[in-house]
């Protein structure tokens, strides 16, 4: 298959210059599915492009083919190609300076969300069953709630990262999407390699001070299907999440997830000068001149954080907010506005998971104005499984 026989690409969400389909090599839980693999994953033989086409211009041919990729391949599944990212994966407005803006098939006009943008609209639109992609600071579970469909953020280094370009290693993680539920769990199956749980959560805290940060209109979207889902448990009950403040949550995840990008990124970005789309290369600039003392102030706060969240949340605690403060914002919206305010807005959110290694699933529960919302469910560590058949057992009863 040449460079632009992408088959069906009618939203523009797989990649071109360095395009690869791969046939299933073994048959198992995914017989007869296809996929999207976000352009991070490493394909032996082939060149990975991390959203930037100096990356990809810079970087040889990879030897090997990343495992969780792999162990798609070898459970029945097709890889249909390679699906965009934001540059370098630090944005989350899935708007690519140099490669185009993959179709949101729920809302055309609207951005799909990033960095995972391409994995998400490929399932959103129907050109594959399922698809790869990752989260760091929210890359799965923001494009799932701007585009209508399952999102999974897995618990931190519960699923190798081998093979996976990094971002900020002490937050990335591998997750996926899907637009069915039984598909979403037999996907999260395989990644996690575990069966199927018979264990169920018990408890629901509903993060008041995650819902005090979203607009009214929003929280009343997402009220009727919280409701819902209280009555699942033998008890629910209000918490303010952070005793510090989300804002302030955010800012050490800023910090330590900019402090490692750098570290990551400097080598290549001070040799090749490469060209970045804007909010990009403000952020990555801003990443530079992170100090030292600032750096390890924020690592011991987020030691602190993730024990405090350890504590918080038993075997059998769900943790309920919103995904996002709001629905897909328009293409074309002023940097600013995107990239600052409303990066900022939702990360408020994204980074409790992402502190406390949590894992997290997005579920199109809701609307507003005809635009999907997601709704989020958070586990304690290891809780994957559990909270994975509760969102497909949620998601099947939202569609009935």
């Amino acid at each position: 298959m040449g460079a632009n026989d992408i088959p069906n690409d009618r939203l523009g969400a797989f990649c071109r210059e360095n395009h690869v389909a791969l046939t299933h090599t073994g048959q198992g839980a995914l017989d007869g599915l296809t996929f999207g693999t976000k352009d991070v994953f490493h394909i032996a033989g082939t060149r990975t492009g991390f959203g930037n086409p100096d990356w990809l211009r810079t970087h040889a041919e990879e030897t090997l083919t990343a495992p969780t990729v792999q162990s798609m391949l070898n459970a029945g599944a097709d890889m249909l190609g390679r699906t965009l990212s934001d540059e370098l994966t630090y944005s989350l407005s899935g708007e690519n300076v140099h490669y185009g803006t993959p179709v949101n098939s729920a809302a055309p006009d609207r951005i799909p969300g990033g960095s995972s943008n391409g994995s998400a609209a490929a399932v959103a639109g129907g050109l594959v069953d399922f698809s790869l992609g990752t989260d760091c600071g929210g890359s799965v579970r923001l494009p799932a709630s701007y585009c209508g469909i399952l999102g999974m953020r897995p618990t931190h280094n519960r699923i190798t990262t081998e093979g996976v370009l990094p971002f900020a290693p002490s937050f990335d993680v591998v997750g996926w999407f899907a637009n069915d539920a039984a598909i979403f769990e037999r996907v999260g199956a395989v990644l996690l390699d575990e069966p199927k749980s018979n264990d169920s959560a018990k408890r629901m805290f509903i993060a008041s001070d995650a819902f005090s940060l979203v607009d009214s209109a929003v929280s009343e979207a997402l009220r009727p299907s919280v409701e819902r889902l209280a009555d699942r448990f033998e008890s629910s009950e209000e918490l303010q999440v952070s005793p510090d403040g989300l804002a302030a949550w955010f800012e050490v995840f800023r910090v330590v997830q900019g402090s490692e990008i750098w570290g990551n990124r400097k080598a290549w970005i001070e040799e090749v000068q490469p060209t970045f789309g804007p909010g990009i290369r403000e952020r990555l600039q801003w990443a530079s001149t992170i100090d030292a003392a600032t750096i390890a102030k924020a690592q011991g706060e987020h030691t602190a954080i993730k024990a405090y969240l350890a504590d918080l949340l038993g075997p059998h605690d769900i943790l309920c907010l919103p995904t996002s403060p709001r629905v897909a914002p328009l293409k074309g919206m002023d940097t600013d506005k995107l990239e600052i305010e409303y990066r900022a807005q939702a990360m408020c959110l994204l980074c409790i998971a992402g502190l406390g290694g949590l894992p997290q699933v997005s579920l199109p529960l809701a609307s507003q104005d005809g635009l999907p919302l997601g709704l989020s469910l958070v586990g304690a560590p290891g809780s994957d499984m559990m909270l994975l058949a509760l969102a497909a057992d949620l998601f099947v009863e939202a569609s009935i």
